[in-house]
């Protein structure tokens, strides 16, 4: 069987995984009727509306087998984006009719193109009322070239669709995906591969109870069948396994089979001690592959076990030990992430950027771990910083509040487009950015749009003010009463609510100046037996601000700590004791 293997690249929300949707439906590859974004299966995928993980389907169309490898378009999960580029010899970049390339549409191409992979471009949305699909097929093309794609790179085809209505066309607009199919087939070239003894490279990596751990990847030469042995080529070393299973994919399923088609992609189950980047090969010619390259990390965070008043209460996992474990659990299929012990139980996280550790913590809390999490800071790499390309949109009357933000954080504009609306792009150290997205929000009145990725690295910018409110401290233990939460609302934005407990050095608020304010949220009101008309006030209070995982770590200060729990976030001092604090200060 001829086989075709692409990957769907795009900028997040432009439409890759509602269009896969449509291909397995179209293609009559679905074993029963499914909900939307099929392949979005895991609950914090369904909840923000993202890819997080690369994942691998296929269709039959016209006899010819197409794997297809839907991508996350974030650019903190570029280490997924990198290991699904190396199973495949062909990309779909879709691009929003509306929007055009966006920072991680720049991101995502970088990487196929680096790989020598020939691009489809689909413009996508084109039904939307300010679609301009022309103007933005030239800004793609201007892309590439800024990004240095070759001349055959540059002869792309290019069809305009509807993905959420399953429709796409290269002039007459058509009801279907059949001319997507057929330009998938002319245009996508079939996997190379060698006749010789087997090998293939470890991509991805999944475990069965009954099975074991699962190895997947494209089969770059040979054949391998069910119970054969075969050597995995690691780094330093050199182990041998039986392969169990043999496994291809077909719709959502995977279907075993007796032995591998040669450029497919598969899944081997039973590789113990194999992982991604590793080559397994038959035993008697045990050559290796290139081993995956991925970008380095740009941002770190300290990580321990729980130390708060509270510790305890909520988690399953509360200590050092059992962290240790997850987290290199992890590091066998994270690839982008780096884990390091920097003390006893104490451990830096480095990852691709802030959403990239986000999504972690909030995998860990939902399986009932408990942490502490501290101030979240930039990798430099031979003393430069690293810097972000920040794009962003926002109405004419507050572009220019957004400009002065954006000024004060060593921002430079680089390109502007002025419409009804303002869009412009920067480049900005990416220390800047943290905090910057809850400022951004509030300056254009929740209108304004902001996404940024890795731009390089540069010299150091010098001091930045990233956050200009100081924070409201417990100096009670107890449990908040509206009394004192209305007593304090005119110089705390709070993010608890009366009946929360608290403890000494738990932060309650966010002070409207910049400095820390201790403050007392357990005081009742006394009561008396004498009543008067207007003697009790009425207490309207301001509904708290809650705030999410990322929007808690951008918060966060040098001196402060994220308590990680799976039912609460508390942001809490390093410091608990009001005066030790103060000592501290005063050293």
């Amino acid at each position: 069987m001829e086989i075709r293997n692409i990957a769907i690249i795009a900028h997040v929300d432009h439409g890759k995984t509602t269009l896969v949707d449509a291909m397995l439906r179209q293609a009559k590859a679905l074993a029963k009727e499914e909900g939307e974004r099929i392949l979005d299966s895991g609950d914090l995928e369904k909840e923000r509306g993202i890819t997080i993980l690369a994942k691998n389907t296929a269709v039959v169309w016209d006899g010819v087998k197409i794997n297809i490898v839907d991508t996350p378009g974030h650019a903190d999960f570029g280490g997924e984006v990198e290991r699904a580029l190396s199973l495949v010899d062909g990309v779909l970049l879709l691009v929003d009719a509306a929007e055009g390339p966006m920072p991680q549409t720049r991101f995502v191409l970088r990487k196929a193109l680096q790989a020598g992979l020939k691009p489809i471009v689909v413009l996508n949305k084109v039904d939307k009322k300010e679609a301009r699909p022309d103007e933005v097929l030239n800004l793609t093309f201007d892309l590439m070239v800024e990004l240095g794609a070759t001349e055959e790179q540059l002869d792309f085809p290019y069809l305009y669709a509807i993905g959420r209505d399953g429709r796409a066309w290269r002039e007459a607009p058509k009801e279907d995906l059949s001319e997507l199919f057929q330009t998938i087939l002319e245009h996508i070239p079939s996997p190379r591969w060698e006749e010789g003894p087997f090998q293939l490279l470890v991509a991805n990596l999944d475990h069965s109870p009954y099975l074991g751990r699962i190895a997947i990847g494209k089969v770059a030469r040979g054949r391998v069948r069910k119970g054969e042995s075969v050597a995995i080529l690691k780094e330093s070393e050199v182990l041998s396994a039986r392969v169990v299973a043999v496994y291809t994919h077909q719709g959502l399923e995977r279907v075993e089979v007796e032995e591998s088609l040669p450029g497919d992609i598969v899944a081997l189950a039973g590789v113990e001690g194999g992982g991604i980047g590793d080559t397994l090969a038959a035993r008697e010619a045990p050559e290796a592959l290139p081993r995956l390259k991925v970008d380095e990390p740009t941002v770190a965070l300290t990580l321990t076990a729980n130390t708060s008043p509270f510790a305890g209460r909520e988690g399953v996992h509360v200590t050092g030990q059992k962290l240790k474990e997850r987290l290199l659990k992890e590091l066998r299929t994270n690839v982008a992430l780096q884990v390091e012990e920097v003390g006893p139980e104490v451990f830096e996280l480095r990852g691709r950027g802030e959403l990239h550790l986000a999504i972690l913590l909030e995998t860990m809390r939902r399986e009932g771990y408990e942490l502490s999490v501290g101030q979240p800071r930039v990798l430099t790499k031979d003393g430069l910083e690293p810097y972000e390309l920040l794009v962003v949109e926002v109405p004419q009357d507050r572009f220019g509040s957004v400009m002065e933000a954006l000024g004060a954080r060593r921002a430079e504009m680089v390109h502007m487009e002025v419409g009804e609306r303002v869009r412009a792009e920067f480049v900005v150290p990416a220390r800047a950015l943290f905090g910057f997205r809850s400022l951004f929000l509030s300056l254009t009145g929740g209108e304004g749009l902001l996404s940024h990725t890795f731009h390089g690295f540069g010299p150091e910018a010098g001091p930045i003010p990233t956050r200009t409110t100081g924070s409201a401290v417990a100096m009670e233990a107890g449990v908040a009463t509206a009394y004192s939460l209305n007593r304090l609302q005119e110089r705390v934005q709070f993010f608890i609510e009366p009946g929360t407990e608290v403890y000494v050095g738990m932060i309650v608020g966010e002070h409207v100046r910049e400095n820390d304010l201790d403050v007392n949220v357990t005081l009742a009101k006394k009561l008396t037996n004498i009543r008067a008309a207007g003697s009790d006030e009425n207490i309207r209070l301001v509904p708290p601000r809650r705030l999410s995982l990322e929007e808690a770590l951008e918060f966060l200060a040098e001196d402060e700590l994220l308590e990680v729990t799976p039912k609460s976030l508390r942001l809490r001092k390093k410091v608990l004791d009001p005066s030790q604090r103060k000592r501290l200060v005063g050293k």
